[in-house]
């Protein structure tokens, strides 16, 4: 495990999960996680490979979207259903169930204000959502779920809601994060990029054949 100070010098490039996570988890001896400097394809013959990308922000110069067909709240425990129907219709390769949502806010990087819902104005129907935490160790703001309904997207909610959690922790956090996967169809890399996160740190998820 690498110290404090080392994942604050480089925390994309140092870790593929954020510093809290990594104090308290185990890699099951089947799986290996690389960054990709250290990264070969002769892996691959003993190996499938999953590739995540991991951006920071410095939480500096943040474009807040305005708009005025959507408005954002924040979300209660009575919202748990509604993220997990846009969760749940955002993906087809994933399924979360509301007691896996729930258990995010025993964690001891919740942070209440930092789960949000996007209604629309016209209709008051719910069309995405963020959950993000912090950590007050590390002042690090993480970004974890930001969803947008396949048939609301196109319309800047995405960044809305991004944008949303940055000026939200502006002053406060030091630094924000986010991963996902490299090769997810709806894109949320050209996302969060325009939102100002940068970098090119790609982390290799490896489980044994």
């Amino acid at each position: 495990m690498i110290t404090l100070a080392e994942y604050l010098n480089n925390p994309c490039g140092t870790l593929s999960i954020p510093y809290w996570k990594a104090k308290n988890i185990v890699i099951p001896p089947e799986m290996k996680i690389l960054h990709d400097k250290d990264f070969s394809l002769d892996i691959l013959s003993d190996y499938t490979d999953e590739k995540y990308f991991r951006l920071h922000h410095n939480l500096k110069e943040i474009s807040r979207i305005i708009t005025d067909d959507f408005e954002i709240t924040t979300a209660t425990q009575r919202d748990i259903k509604a993220i997990v129907q846009i969760i749940n219709e955002s993906y087809t390769d994933i399924s979360v169930n509301k007691e896996l949502i729930k258990s995010y806010t025993k964690t001891p990087v919740y942070n209440a204000s930092l789960w949000i819902m996007v209604k629309e104005k016209s209709t008051g129907k719910y069309v995405g959502c963020g959950i993000a935490d912090f950590d007050t160790e590390t002042k690090e703001l993480i970004l974890e779920w930001i969803q947008v309904l396949p048939q609301y997207r196109g319309k800047k909610i995405g960044q809305l809601i991004v944008t949303e959690l940055l000026f939200k922790m502006e002053g406060v956090a030091a630094f924000a994060t986010v991963s996902g996967k490299v090769d997810n169809m709806t894109k949320p890399e050209a996302l969060y990029r325009k939102c100002g996160f940068a970098g090119d740190d790609i982390w290799h998820i490896l489980h044994k054949k």
